[in-house]
């Protein structure tokens, strides 16, 4: 939007927008305020459909007459009749920012938000992650700045979380206490001397916007991180009670790898569950501490800092996260590590019954193998009877011509018929046993 578009007689406004439009507007002359408000869906925020925000956007532009952003557009700036509006579409959330002019008397009267229609809000796709309100003045020195904290724009803050500083090499003064107050809003108090000027006031604006913001969606894990911790203290204790188990072999195998799998399927859940969240509670934050960084933060008296805030209320938090998402990892590692010894005890149980039925072949198979030696001699035998029988038969009128009894024969041709059916027993068994 070229500046001769933006009405000329609100400068503090153009100055807060600057960021926005890279043009060099005139200094801060009177008090004015950003309104931040961020929307985030309950669930599956990253997987979203981007045209919902986009509608939603649309029809808080039609209700000031203001032009539609191109389609697919993910960021987007007009002006909504006397303020100015930022639109951006992030991963998990879409935010709104609004300049406006500011109080003269009341700095946090939350008039600029009310610009928000009451039924837009209550509309829209998702709930208000974060909520932040600025108040920017213009300051002749870091002592004026003082001054003005103190004796005026302290008493709307809760005094004993205020963090206030110095910023920009000395050249603002910053001051919030991260409470939200009864207009639901987290409030931000930028003193801004002259020689700061409006290019680097708005992206000052822009990274305190950005901290809160980054703040509440970092702190989305912490919930996720407690139940966890909770549970799986519970489950250390089942795990370990498993291990005993193990151990003395008090439980069977089968009772203890049903008890393992309902475990280790719980871990997995709670860390499918949590990978996400966690992984972008840690970006979060990361960003938080470079915007943090970007501050340049000085000492104003024997207030805390920024960053010491942080480093006392929001680190915690944070660790906690880490805490949680490294508890998980190692009792995963754990459930593994038991179940492997579940399964060494089982081959090992195994092996020792496969050993046994081995043994109890062997046995089987010696005894029938002098069954089978047993039958093989009882088979000669029969075998042996029935040759004899035959040849009988056969040497009877032999037995009538030579006169040589029957009986006598028949003696005669017995061991023979024996030896030959020996012989050829044995013959055919080292056949089969080759």
């Amino acid at each position: 939007m070229a500046a001769a578009q933006l009405p000329p007689q609100h400068p503090q406004r153009l100055a807060l927008a600057l960021e926005l439009h890279a043009r060099p507007f005139p200094q801060l002359t009177a008090p004015c305020r950003a309104v931040h408000v961020a929307f985030k869906v309950a669930r599956n925020a990253a997987e979203r459909d981007p045209e919902t925000d986009r509608d939603h956007l649309r029809i808080l532009l039609d209700r000031f007459g203001a032009p539609h952003p191109p389609p697919g557009a993910d960021h987007y700036v007009g002006s909504l009749g006397r303020v100015m509006l930022k639109w951006e579409s992030h991963t998990e959330f879409v935010s709104y920012t609004l300049f406006g002019e500011g109080t003269a008397d009341v700095p946090f009267d939350g008039t600029t938000f009310s610009l928000f229609p009451q039924d837009w809000l209550l509309d829209a796709p998702g709930e208000v992650i974060a909520a932040a309100l600025v108040r920017v003045e213009a300051v002749e020195s870091r002592e004026t700045a003082e001054t003005r904290l103190t004796n005026g724009l302290e008493r709307w803050f809760v005094r004993e979380s205020l963090a206030a500083s110095h910023v920009s090499d000395g050249q603002a003064t910053v001051a919030s206490d991260f409470r939200i107050h009864e207009d639901g809003m987290v409030r931000f108090a930028v003193l801004a001397q002259p020689e700061l000027g409006p290019r680097r006031l708005g992206r000052l604006v822009q990274r305190l916007l950005e901290i809160e913001t980054y703040r509440a969606m970092s702190m989305l894990a912490l919930p996720i991180a407690r139940r966890a911790l909770r549970r799986l203290t519970e489950v250390d204790r089942d795990l370990a009670a498993l291990m005993r188990g193990i151990a003395d072999d008090s439980e069977s195998a089968r009772k203890t790898l049903d008890v393992l799998t309902v475990k280790s399927a719980e871990i997995e859940r709670m860390a499918t569950d949590g990978a996400f969240r966690f992984g972008a509670a840690q970006a979060y934050e990361t960003i938080l501490h470079e915007r943090i960084d970007t501050l340049r933060e000085s000492r104003m008296g024997g207030r805390q800092t920024i960053r010491e805030f942080m480093a006392r209320r929001y680190d915690p938090a944070m660790r906690t996260c880490r805490a949680a998402q490294a508890r998980i990892a190692e009792l995963s590692t754990r459930a593994a590590r038991i179940a492997d010894l579940l399964r060494t005890r089982v081959d090992v149980a195994m092996s020792l019954s496969n050993q046994r039925l081995l043994e109890s072949m062997d046995r089987r198979a010696d005894l029938q193998l002098r069954l089978q030696k047993t039958v093989e001699g009882l088979s000669v035998v029969a075998i042996s009877y029935y040759a004899v029988s035959l040849g009988a038969y056969m040497l009877k009128p032999v037995s009538e011509e030579t006169g040589v009894s029957e009986g006598f024969l028949t003696a005669a041709i017995t061991p023979v018929v024996v030896l030959g059916v020996w012989a050829f027993v044995r013959r055919l068994r080292a056949e089969l046993e080759r």
